[in-house]
């Protein structure tokens, strides 16, 4: 099992979904956890139900430079460094292209996009004095194309090359690299089926377009990036690691 013990970790958009299984799984590795959170009632709703022990709140909107900046300060003051920041804030809406509007274009790119940038840039001192590394939260959506995606697909897609620049120039300073998941069995997949309409038929729907006929678990997805921010995968820096049962492949 991999060993995270004395590691100091924040994970961004730590409260739900997959940062939330990741957090859990680096506290349970033996990893201090910072858990972002944009609220203390999302904390303590993580909390509530993972256990305070071994997790910090850093709460704040990540979406634009200072709100990173405030998370980032906070995590580090109440770690004492930073070894791994993960990335996993996003936000998931679906519209076809007629239907974007320039609120929803901004705000998928101030998250998505912004915020993994201004994360990563506000930690690199902590993480290059740690000999740290950052793994993002990008998609398969950023490895290829979807309807009524499109602008989910440019922030992810943005993500995994900007993933790629990262490590390039950081490279023998901080790793970089990104976790590209497919259908994942979280909230924000069950909301955005909710709003199709008909939220049976979008879920089978996107059970039957996965060659492995299901969606991943957040502990799978947690599992891989786990990985590539152990030192296992000391090696390894600008990869983009699709978690998507086959999909990208086919």
């Amino acid at each position: 099992m991999l060993d995270f013990s004395g590691k100091k970790v924040l994970v961004t958009g730590g409260a739900r979904g997959i940062g939330a299984a990741t957090a859990a799984a680096f506290q349970a590795r033996g990893a201090r956890v910072a858990v972002g959170a944009r609220s203390a009632a999302s904390f303590d709703a993580f909390a509530a139900r993972f256990g305070a022990a071994g997790f910090l709140p850093a709460l704040g909107d990540v979406g634009d430079r200072a709100g990173a900046y405030r998370v980032v300060t906070a995590a580090v003051a109440a770690l004492g460094g930073l070894d791994i920041l993960v990335n996993s804030a996003g936000i998931f809406v679906e519209h076809r292209i007629e239907d974007v509007t320039e609120a929803d274009w901004t705000e998928m790119i101030r998250i998505n996009l912004g915020g993994t940038f201004f994360c990563s840039q506000a930690a690199l001192p902590a993480l290059e004095a740690a000999g740290g590394n950052i793994v993002n939260l990008a998609s398969d959506a950023g490895l290829i194309g979807f309807p009524l995606g499109v602008v989910y697909c440019a922030t992810k897609g943005g993500v995994v090359n900007m993933t790629r620049a990262m490590a390039i120039e950081l490279v023998r300073r901080v790793r970089v690299n990104c976790v590209c998941p497919g259908y994942v069995d979280t909230e924000m997949v069950h909301q955005a089926a909710a709003a199709s309409g008909d939220a049976e038929r979008y879920l089978a729907t996107a059970k039957n377009t996965v060659p492995m006929k299901r969606m991943a678990t957040v502990e799978e997805v947690a599992a891989a990036i786990l990985y590539l921010a152990s030192d296992e995968a000391s090696f390894t820096t600008g990869a983009a690691l699709p978690v998507d049962g086959g999909g990208t492949a086919a």
